[in-house]
């Protein structure tokens, strides 16, 4: 196939072009900024290949966590990379590679259980709190005919730094 040679096509990272999905969502119905409930705990998702369905999902550092955020309270970088108040980070917290997991609605503040750090969404993931040594890589978004679409590649390398 044309593709041998680049590897597993669902363990590439996210493409411009790629439309996002729920994760768990067997039917990938291509997500759109109403899908993202306004201020509520994030939404996991992945991004898809729209030419041949197939869900990147085939590495962990592929996965999406979406929040929809009121346009007005993101800092003007983090404004350039949403679509429609939505933004989207790795799930994978750049301390020790858990899962970021929480969600503070009152503080709009993102967190990993594993060891306390925590995030800011409205400030490009930057990081607010705990041993985390660098903000979450961002994925800019864009909508396109109402869908949530990957506008460019993540800001920085997912993962996180070996002690």
């Amino acid at each position: 196939s044309a593709a041998a040679g680049q590897g597993d096509a669902a363990s590439i990272r996210p493409k411009e072009g790629d439309w996002l999905v729920k994760a768990g969502d067997s039917s990938k119905t291509p997500l759109t900024p109403a899908d993202v409930p306004l201020g509520a705990r994030q939404t996991l998702a992945w991004a898809m290949d729209p030419a041949g369905g197939t869900v990147r999902s085939g590495t962990r550092l592929n996965q999406l966590l979406l929040l929809r955020l009121d346009p007005a309270t993101l800092t003007p970088e983090t404004r350039s990379r949403a679509a429609d108040g939505v933004v989207a980070y790795t799930l994978i917290c750049t301390h020790n590679g858990c899962d970021i997991d929480d969600w503070s609605t009152d503080e709009q503040i993102l967190s990993c259980s594993c060891h306390d750090s925590r995030f800011d969404p409205k400030d490009s993931g930057k990081v607010a709190d705990g041993p985390a040594p660098r903000p979450l890589p961002a994925l800019p978004l864009k909508v396109v005919d109402g869908r949530l679409v990957v506008a460019q590649p993540f800001t920085a390398r997912v993962g996180f730094e070996p002690a």
